[in-house]
């Protein structure tokens, strides 16, 4: 388990990371999720005792990192691919991990497998596609067996078979009694892998539920009705007490009632119903909603972004040519 008591770090007058509480459990996937420079890779780095606090703990398994003995056996973490030493082979990199961890040579030929890269793990890793890189990463944070592990943007580089093995091993990891947190900024890839979810915005947390809690608590959700016989349907629903939304091409939206409801009421009325779906948001949506007012960086289009010239002085030119 990982565990932080009001973790505050500041930079000078800028506070990156603000008296976060919270708990990584075992036994689930955590994900971590925030917009740029809400301070998550600054809160990663604390845990590993990479940076120091300013103010407030960080425990691993009871501990500090500092206090542990060979960490890698208590928690494994990728947090940049190409932290390794170029001239050295992926084998040659694991296993210098491995003797200054008190981790067995054998275990370096396991992780090795494991990731794929058995075939090139004689090959110098400066020579790594990134995809390669971050398997290698993945393999550094293997390499204790530990019993907690951490990943920052796992997939980035990977293909999509690549992407689709890290999914399922960090699952596997968790369903085998692992803690596993991750951070990534693909909403897609964290709502298919994430049980639990942990954001922060402007390094203050914002949520810390499981995913469907978080999409529920965060967006919109109704169920969607379509019919030939519309009118009849408004008044059915309208006799009901029912709040109905007409949002076009004969399409109604229904909150707070659920499908199985307006099926019965549709079905009692004899109405015959081409559509009847319910529709809930994104965790892409529920992540925008509730970060919209902590996002530091705001990009525009290049239309609204272009700069305005000032011609007057072309226009004498042009007339003295």
């Amino acid at each position: 388990m990982i565990e932080l008591e009001g973790l505050t770090k500041r930079y000078g007058e800028k506070t990156a990371v603000n008296n976060l509480t919270f708990s990584v459990r075992p036994g689930i996937v955590t994900g971590f999720l925030g917009p740029n420079g809400a301070g998550k890779s600054t809160t990663m780095r604390m845990m590993l005792g990479l940076d120091n606090p300013s103010a407030g703990t960080v425990r691993i398994d009871g501990k500090h990192y500092a206090q542990l003995r060979n960490p890698l056996k208590y928690i494994g973490a990728l947090l940049d691919a190409k932290a390794m030493h170029g001239g050295r082979s992926a084998y040659n990199h694991l296993l210098c991990l491995a003797q200054s961890n008190g981790i067995a040579r054998s275990r370096v030929d396991e992780v090795l497998d494991t990731v794929g890269l058995t075939a090139v793990a004689k090959k110098k890793a400066k020579g790594f596609s990134l995809g390669m890189g971050q398997r290698l990463g993945i393999a550094g944070a293997l390499l204790g067996d530990p019993k907690i592990l951490m990943f920052d943007e796992p997939v980035n580089g990977l293909d999509p078979e690549g992407i689709h093995w890290i999914r399922n091993l960090m699952k596997s990891l968790a369903s085998a009694g692992r803690t596993v947190f991750v951070s990534s900024h693909l909403m897609s890839e964290m709502a298919l892998t994430a049980d639990h979810l942990v954001v922060i915005g402007q390094g203050r947390l914002l949520a810390d539920t499981s995913m469907a809690d978080f999409i529920r608590e965060n967006s919109r959700s109704y169920v969607r009705l379509r019919s030939p016989e519309r009118e009849r349907l408004l008044d059915v629903l309208h006799e009901a007490g029912i709040t109905v939304v007409e949002a076009g091409n004969g399409t109604l939206e229904v909150d707070g009632h659920s499908s199985e409801e307006l099926g019965e009421l549709a079905g009692r009325h004899q109405l015959v119903l081409h559509e009847l779906s319910p529709q809930q948001a994104s965790l892409e949506e529920a992540f925008m909603q509730l970060t919209a007012e902590s996002v530091e960086y705001h990009a525009h289009s290049e239309a609204t972004a272009a700069p305005q010239w000032d011609t007057s002085q072309w226009d004498t030119n042009r007339k003295g040519a």
